[in-house]
């Protein structure tokens, strides 16, 4: 039987070294008050210690004061497994440094690994994963020297060869909710998504273990039943946290206003998605030079791929702009845009706010999202990347000195038909403007983006070439294309020297 009891009463119930389970996006659904409660007994208590957190995505906002990350950096963690560290700057800066072990898998695999713990197993395994970074063969899933679990490994099956991880034993769930009714039933009406929050309250339950939620009220009335995203027979304390206004707790976007946009309140046509993305703040992990028009110019020439009918998924980053041109050349109202995190229609919410989806028809678990991704529903997709080989690898997970982690990104070019990567041709300090019916390079970058090696490999060209997927790489002045050979130029922008503003600036030789 749940209970309502404050944030400290139920965070006093989590033991030194539990296994904590956090169901967030990023900034999103994610329960702040739950991780100040965590802070404030490890800073008055040294306990709970040693816990070993768990997230299929990632739970932090890029900011070391909010979430996990303020006792993170307190010392209260000994190991993470998630699917995306880029958000949480404590959790890389811990793991860099040696000080935690650290582990970053597909957010795929690990958002439909929860769910098959939530009826006993002990393993999942996934297509998803071989030929990669996590494929031991390859690379590793730990982020350090000090992380040396074996937690993943190759197995094969009917001629298959298969991703095999080991699915950790759930403790504590920390879920944030909507509503509370008289049986302790979660409702999320004003959540932007449900990330996993069913299939973690039974894994957790499954193990003994307990189930902390985080809502902003509780009702006299009972719940619709189809409204019901975990049933109180899951649920063993609730804490409410009364908002201020409408949602204080959507402080990712410009102000603290609740969305009703994101959560469903009010659909948003075609028409009007550009109104609505403008009032959102844009991404923030790099700060763009005001006479740069390289996002704008690499948007709109992905943009022509699309097709009516097209059901897609747009990442973030330069991906982003991909949504504004197929808006501007009208094209929006004729496909389907996807997030990973669960939203189908709509258009994807641009910076601090991806994850959620404006004005989506539908937004579902995010392993049922994964299922749909792995079984190739997806007709194209446009993801970023930090480096691409000559064979079309792409690296998208590891940077030197950090560590974005690969998030959605192996599941979604997994089974995609067409896979648009949104890059730079090179970076740090590249300067592109576009005029007169050509782009002109007014500085070039001084990292190259296309080499001959990488640091990782977050997509295998070989494996794409394989599946007959068609694979196209975009950037301000060129467009390149995977081969079996590795990839090709296949188009070459009007301004643009071919040799000295493209293959004299490669260090292999194109196909």
């Amino acid at each position: 039987m749940f209970k309502i009891v404050s944030a400290r009463e139920a965070i006093d119930k989590i033991p030194d070294g539990a296994r904590v389970a956090i169901n967030s996006f990023l900034a999103l659904s994610n329960p702040e008050e739950l991780h100040k409660a965590i802070c404030e007994r490890f800073a008055e208590t040294g306990s709970p210690g040693n816990l070993r957190l768990f997230c299929a995505a990632g739970f932090g906002a890029w900011d070391t004061d909010r979430y996990a990350d303020p006792y993170i950096t307190a010392g209260a963690v000994s190991e993470i497994i998630a699917g995306h560290f880029n958000s949480m700057p404590s959790a890389v800066k811990a793991a860099l440094d040696g000080k935690i072990e650290a582990y970053c898998l597909p957010l795929g695999l690990l958002s439909q690994a929860i769910r098959a713990a939530a009826s006993g197993k002990e393993w999942f395994m996934s297509e998803v994963g071989v030929g990669i970074y996590t494929d031991p063969r390859v690379g590793t899933c730990a982020l350090n020297s000090v992380s040396t679990q074996q937690i993943a490994e190759v197995r094969e099956f009917e001629g298959k060869e298969y991703l095999l991880f080991h699915i950790p034993k759930i403790d504590v769930a920390l879920i944030k909710g909507t509503t509370a009714d008289p049986n302790g039933n979660i409702t999320f009406e004003k959540e932007y998504l449900t990330v996993d929050a069913l299939a973690l309250a039974q894994a957790t339950k499954r193990n003994g273990g307990r189930v902390i939620v985080q809502v902003e009220r509780v009702s006299h009335k009972f719940s619709r039943p189809r409204n019901v995203i975990v049933p109180g027979i899951l649920v063993d304390d609730v804490v409410v946290i009364e908002s201020e206004g409408l949602g204080s707790q959507n402080r990712f976007a410009d102000s603290n206003d609740y969305n009703p946009a994101l959560s469903g309140d009010v659909h948003v046509p075609a028409s009007q998605m550009d109104y609505y993305v403008n009032k959102l703040s844009t991404t923030k992990y790099k700060k763009v030079q005001k006479d740069d028009s390289t996002a704008d110019i690499i948007g709109e020439r992905a943009a022509r791929e699309l097709m009516p009918g097209h059901i897609v998924n747009i990442g973030i980053g330069i991906p982003e702009t991909v949504g504004k041109y197929a808006s501007k050349l009208g094209i929006l109202k004729d496909i389907v845009t996807t997030v990973e995190a669960g939203g189908i229609g709509g258009l994807p919410a641009p910076g601090v706010a991806f994850g959620a989806t404006i004005g989506a028809d539908m937004v579902c678990d995010m392993a049922a999202q994964f299922d749909f991704y792995d079984g190739g529903g997806l007709d194209i997709c446009f993801l970023g990347g930090l480096e691409a080989d000559m064979h079309g690898n792409v690296n998208v997970h590891k940077l030197e000195g950090g560590y974005p982690g690969i998030g959605g990104f192996a599941n979604i070019t997994f089974a995609t038909k067409t896979i648009v990567f949104c890059m730079s041709f090179t970076t740090k300090g590249l300067i592109a403007a576009k005029g007169n019916g050509g782009v002109t390079i007014k500085q070039e970058g001084t990292i190259a983006k296309f080499k001959r090696e990488i640091a990782a490999v977050s997509f295998s060209g070989a494996n794409a070439v394989k599946r007959g997927q068609r694979v196209l790489y975009v950037t301000e002045r060129c467009v390149f294309e995977l081969t079996a050979s590795g990839i090709k130029l296949k188009e070459v922008y009007g301004g643009i020297d071919e040799k000295k503003q493209i293959r004299d600036l490669l260090d292999f030789e194109l196909s």
